[in-house]
């Protein structure tokens, strides 16, 4: 709906249609009823309220002690960025059942389990939610390793952002020996990620999200200033862990138009790189509407049945196959208890604030807050409150359906 955007990025899939010599067409609109006309399948990443109301929830919470890097998947930050998404979403989904009933519709969106937990729950849509994290960490641990890609086998199951790796194996003998010797004899490894290999050294699986991101979801590494200088700011790998990389990274594109001149960059370049890249939409849609070549991915879908472990009807990551037939996910049974205590709290914590949004209920997002792990770990039940309430007030034009936040 920004012209100005969309005009860069229909330009930059041209580049590529043209560089590749497809038999493919563009047509940009505004209009979301012509853009979702009779499709097979909808891909979508929105951001709904532009960084002048997002910055809020990174900035609040710093205020209170809450040092928040990424808050884009939940706490303080996930959540309320989940209360501007979710009608937003709905209304989408409310077009797709109009315009294009048996689509399959990708999201890319985050809060990426909230999100998709409200979508699954309150429409008809054939909706699941990807990542690339587990496609990506199993890539980087291979390469620890030395083994290729090709060689490699895992089963990975728990929630967006902090799904584990139950099994990884190499030529099928389990690699985590391995893992653990490449992460305890070469410090170069050990300080690329550093918090994910402290858990993994702790918790014997290792979890799918980066550093800087996995630093958020509990509270043992943020929750004190020398904790952050010592695990979150040297070794996070893509995404330093220090406060607010994503705002101060957002701020900085923002400010004079430089993502205009990063995308007018790579559109005027004269090489284009065609090759398929690790995301799962293509080999999906492939999968369901093209040759009809079967395709193994994890996806986010309600848990009925797939994770024992976890709250029923919960949104959780785990091995999808998409056919002919459309999306079936595999059952994986119950998440180790050492690894299962934390991702039950953070899933009990989206249920709570995903009902909070269907409901208006502001109680609910105050109770979804003080149970998250580096929230509680910081703040007194009274200080929450007060940090909650004060994020209320500056989202209220953005929460129209909430009508009373005390």
């Amino acid at each position: 709906i920004n012209e100005e955007r969309l005009d860069y990025m229909t330009r930059a899939v041209n580049k590529i249609i043209q560089a590749g010599k497809y038999p493919a067409k563009v047509i940009s609109t505004t209009n979301r009823a012509e853009a979702l006309e009779g499709a097979d399948g909808v891909l979508c990443t929105v951001f709904n309220g532009g960084i002048d109301i997002w910055r809020y929830d990174i900035e609040i919470p710093k205020k209170y002690g809450v040092d928040i890097n990424i808050g884009d998947t939940r706490g303080p930050a996930g959540i309320f960025r989940a209360l501007r998404n979710i009608p937003l979403m709905l209304d989408i989904c409310k077009d797709i059942e109009k315009y294009c009933p048996n689509a399959i519709f990708l999201n890319y969106t985050n809060p990426m389990a909230m999100l998709c937990r409200a979508m699954q729950s309150e429409t008809k849509v054939n909706v699941t939610g990807l990542c690339h994290s587990v496609q990506g960490t199993a890539k980087m641990l291979a390469k620890w390793i030395n083994a290729p890609m090709d060689e490699i086998s895992y089963l990975c199951a728990g929630i967006n952002h902090q799904a584990w790796f139950l099994e990884f194996k190499w030529n099928g003998k389990d690699a985590y020996p391995l893992i653990r010797e490449a992460i305890l004899n070469n410090p170069d490894i050990y300080n690329n990620e550093q918090v994910r290999n402290e858990m993994f050294l702790h918790l014997d699986y290792y979890p799918t999200e980066s550093s800087g991101h996995d630093s958020e979801y509990n509270a043992w590494f943020r929750k004190r200033p020398d904790l952050i200088e010592k695990y979150c700011t040297h070794g996070t790998n893509w995404n330093p862990g220090v406060y607010a990389f994503s705002l101060k990274r957002r701020l900085e594109l923002e400010a004079g138009g430089k993502w205009r001149e990063e995308i007018q960059k790579w559109i005027d370049s004269e090489e284009v790189d065609l090759k398929r890249g690790n995301e799962y939409a293509a080999n999906i849609f492939n999968a369901i509407f093209g040759d009809n070549t079967p395709f193994e991915f994890n996806g986010n879908v309600r848990n009925f049945g797939l994770i024992d472990s976890l709250p029923e009807g919960c949104c959780v990551e785990v091995p999808v196959v998409a056919s002919a037939e459309g999306l079936k996910a595999k059952p994986v049974g119950s998440l180790p208890p050492c690894v299962n205590i934390i991702t039950s709290v953070n899933a009990q914590c989206e249920e709570l604030a995903v009902e909070a949004a269907l409901t208006g209920d502001p109680r609910k997002v105050y109770h979804a807050i003080c149970n998250d792990p580096l929230t509680s770990a910081v703040l007194s039940l009274a200080e929450i409150k007060s940090m909650v309430d004060e994020m209320f007030e500056k989202n209220k034009e953005w929460l129209p359906n909430f009508k009373h936040f005390n």
